[in-house]
This record gives structure tokens, C-alpha cells and sequence, in this order.
């Protein structure tokens, strides 16, 4: 199994989707990365030779910005919209949804289990 960014990338799959399993790299970059070393996407991880697998470690280090690195900086660019307490941050700060989607009937995802509110009873003649 081959190691690339600190990630165990899967040897019965084709490169393009190997590269994938990489957080920061999707297929049309992973396309971009073995065009640019001159590997063929249709050929599988496993068949990656040392010096293969190493040109595409250093094509990846020297271009993308992946994995820890990557995850900080999103992390940090939602705590800034948080600080300066734009309604975008405001919505993260909620755990609502952030880009406009109607929250009536939907939005279970941001907003996670449901929380019934029980109704008020009726006052009964007497």
C-alpha cells in the first residue's frame, strides 16, 4: 500500500481515484497530477513504481496545499468569519446552514436531531 501525505492510498484502484482518497485532491486534480508526471490514470496504485509514486509525492508537495495544512486554514477562515460576526459567521455559529438553503422543512444536517417541542394543553371545562 502506498504512502502519500501521510495517507494510505489503496493499491487495487485506479491512480486518479487513488489520489482521491487524499483530503484537498479531487479527481480533476488528481488528473492534473498524473498528466503533469506522465503517469497513465487507468493504471492502478499498485503498479506505481518507486520513482512514479515519488514524482508524484513531489508534484503534489510543490503545487497543493493538502491534508493538516489544508483542514487549519479552512478552520481558520470559518473562525475569522465567526470574529468579525458576518451573518455567514453567524450561521456557523448557530449550526445552521450557511448558503442560503430555507431551514423550514430541510436542513437536518447542519441542524442535527430533531428536538420536539411539546404543545400546550388545552384548559378542560369544569
Amino acid at each position: 500500500m502506498a504512502r502519500i501525505a501521510g495517507v494510505d492510498i489503496p493499491d487495487n484502484k485506479r491512480g486518479e481515484i487513488a489520489l482521491t482518497y487524499i483530503y484537498g485532491i479531487g479527481r480533476r486534480s488528481a488528473q492534473r497530477i498524473l498528466t503533469k508526471v506522465g503517469v497513465n490514470w487507468d493504471k492502478k496504485a499498485k503498479e506505481w513504481n518507486d520513482e512514479e509514486s515519488n514524482a508524484i509525492r513531489a508534484a503534489i508537495a510543490e503545487e497543493f496545499k493538502i491534508e493538516g495544512a489544508l483542514k487549519s486554514e479552512v478552520q481558520l477562515s470559518i473562525k475569522r468569519l465567526m470574529d468579525i460576526g458576518c451573518y455567514r459567521g453567524l450561521r456557523h455559529r448557530k449550526g445552521l446552514p450557511v448558503r442560503g438553503q430555507t431551514t423550514k422543512n430541510n436542513a437536518r444536517t447542519r441542524k442535527g436531531k430533531r428536538k420536539t417541542v411539546a404543545n400546550k394543553k388545552k384548559a378542560t371545562k369544569g
